[in-house]
């Protein structure tokens, strides 16, 4: 088989089989296919698209280029969630006990932060002691025990994908939806999961900045769950505006903690409800309407608490944080932002936000770099909010002093209006 007559293949509309696409993925992580010829590939793909059978043999052969995980000895339906990234998004910490408060097994592998999106493994670091590096038999006896781990990614998922991405970075086609659906696709298949829920985000602040990208591309990769024999929905949410209130990493987790006692901001708190009654609903284990009402009953009762002071202590952090803050980082400043004019809350762009959490030490621009788990900004202000001239908008933490550029930069990002405006749902549709 040569690759060339691949390429030409893709070049002139005609579908590749399954054989073909295992020749290229394996050909290419032994290092016996060039760069070049990939690019080529790539780029013939970008423009002529996949089938969808196509995208699955895509998927499949870089789900099985590396390590695939072996959950078969936890008891249940294990279940998995995945986001496409989103600015204060830390909904694995709660939504995960939430769910296993009520008989799915969490075996969640999460990932550190690059660019302005957060990492939740960067976000539950920022527990004293919290142990994110179980091997495989640890994760089944903690999940067997108490139902629920949430790791680091251990072992290295889909190699191929990590190989044919950084191609994609430099060869202007990330913006393929086969090729995205299958990137993350790999990954998710790879965490050997029964149910997977995908939080497929839309706007400014997401990858997607229309719902109907997103859209497309959540339909894109349940077809490929479904190909592989899982269970796969699909949530729509809104990243116009950062989800929830605290951007980095601590912050974050003290917001998790506060959602599962009961008082968090009211867009994050039915994000976790609606996602966590399509994951039971999927694992079997309620309808939707019983799973959101169960849900809602456990933040009340505590028990959802409960389990993620389990699952701190079982994974060697602190539990006390959970009722004590201090024990997080923090930061040595708390500045506080000032609306300078009244109006209402009209435009809060997502991304600006992460980019100056970022800069603040909560990110990292490449994987080398240092994260400050105690950094980042807490928002009191969202779009539909009335804000009083001289009121607070934001709480910005940091340990360094703040730079007039960054400041500059935090004032323009609240663009008020004289008119009310609409507080949008942050859920648009569930596929």
């Amino acid at each position: 088989m040569l690759f060339t007559d691949i390429i030409e293949k893709k070049k002139i509309k005609e579908e590749l089989s399954e054989e073909e696409i295992q020749f290229f993925i394996d050909g290419f992580c032994k290092g016996e296919i060039p760069d070049y010829q990939v690019s080529a590939l790539l780029m013939a793909i970008r423009l002529n698209g996949m089938s969808e059978k196509e995208t699955y043999y895509l998927t499949k052969a870089m789900t099985y280029s590396g390590n695939v995980v072996d959950l078969s000895g936890i008891r249940g339906i294990k279940v998995d969630k995945h986001s496409t990234g989103g600015v204060g998004d830390k909904t694995t910490i709660a939504l995960m006990p939430m769910v296993a408060s009520l008989g799915a097994k969490v075996a969640k592998m999460s990932g550190r932060a690059l660019g302005f999106c957060g990492g939740t493994v960067d976000k539950l670091e920022s527990i004293p002691g919290y142990r994110l590096d179980l091997n495989e038999e640890e994760v089944r006896e903690q999940v067997n025990r108490i139902g629920i781990a949430l790791i680091g990614q251990s072992t290295e998922l889909a190699p191929a994908d990590k190989k044919i991405y950084a191609l994609r970075d430099v060869t202007a086609t990330v913006d393929s939806i086969p090729l995205i659906a299958s990137s993350i696709m790999s990954k998710k298949l790879a965490c050997g999961n029964d149910v997977i829920v995908l939080d497929v985000k839309y706007g400014n602040g997401a990858f997607m900045k229309d719902i109907q990208s997103a859209e497309e591309l959540a339909r894109e990769m349940i077809k490929i769950g479904e190909n592989a024999h899982k269970r796969v929905s699909a949530c729509l949410s809104s990243m116009k505006q950062p989800l929830g209130n605290a951007v980095g990493n601590a912050l974050e987790v003290k917001e998790a903690i506060e959602t599962l006692k009961g008082r968090g901001p009211k867009d994050f708190t039915e994000l976790c409800l609606i996602s966590g009654s399509v994951i039971l609903e999927k694992a079997g284990l309620y309808t939707r309407e019983e799973a959101y009402a169960k849900l809602q009953e456990n933040i009340h009762n505590g028990k959802a608490l409960e389990k993620l002071r389990e699952v701190i202590t079982a994974q060697g952090g602190d539990p006390r944080v959970v009722d004590d803050y201090s024990l997080l980082p923090q930061a040595k400043y708390i500045t506080e932002l000032k609306a300078e004019t009244s109006g209402y809350v009209k435009d809060l762009p997502a991304q600006p936000i992460g980019e100056l959490s970022m800069q603040l030490g909560a990110g990292r621009a490449t994987k080398e770099e240092s994260i400050d788990y105690a950094v980042g900004i807490v928002l009191n202000k969202k779009i539909g909010d009335y804000v009083e001239k001289g009121e607070t908008l934001a709480y910005i933490h940091h340990d360094t002093e703040l730079k007039e550029e960054w400041w500059k930069r935090m004032q323009n990002v609240y663009v008020l209006s004289d008119t009310p405006v609409k507080h949008e749902a942050v859920v648009e549709k569930v596929i």
